[in-house]
């Protein structure tokens, strides 16, 4: 009788956690290149309170590149404004930004790159006062693709810099 119990209480658990709408397209958008599913929201994104979900849901977590670039452009100072928000609100998160490229360029040339373009997310957010020993950098060059495909749309995707929640 104990064991049936407690796999009733283990399925209604099991459905409580599917039937949440957690994530529903938080990869989506944060792949998207919009930098923030509910931005707008001014922090009341999904997740625990300085969760990486809540960043992903209120901030973004990626901002985009040109080809061969680490310069920080317009639509990726948006999101880095909005990270920047987010760090401010919750002074005790510490985070990773990851700095990658596609595939293309020498293994050499691509971590070179994405360490440059993982410092000037840092830099950008050092600039609009985040303190620079909150912010780890990394490159992980074309290692760690977004998109493995080998085309202009999944290279336009790999060409970015990550923000993790350490």
């Amino acid at each position: 009788m104990k064991h049936r119990t407690l796999a009733c209480l283990a399925g209604v658990a099991l459905l409580a956690a599917c039937s949440s709408d957690t994530g529903s397209g938080s990869a989506t958008t944060a792949a998207s290149g919009s930098g923030a599913g509910a931005g707008a929201s001014g922090g009341a994104g999904r997740g625990a309170p300085g969760s990486e979900e809540n960043l992903v849901q209120s901030a973004g977590d990626r901002i985009f590149f040109d080809t061969d670039s680490s310069k920080v452009n317009a639509q990726a100072q948006a999101t880095l404004d909005r990270q920047a928000n987010w760090l401010r609100q919750y002074v005790q998160v510490n985070v990773w930004v990851a700095g990658n490229c596609d595939e293309r360029g020498t293994e050499e040339y691509n971590l070179a790159l994405g360490q440059r373009r993982a410092n000037a997310d840092r830099d950008y957010l050092v600039a609009h006062g985040i303190a620079q020993d909150r912010i780890e950098t990394i490159s992980y060059g074309k290692s760690r693709p977004i998109d493995p495909a080998s085309s202009p749309e999944a290279w336009a995707q790999n060409r970015n810099a990550i923000t993790s929640v350490k």
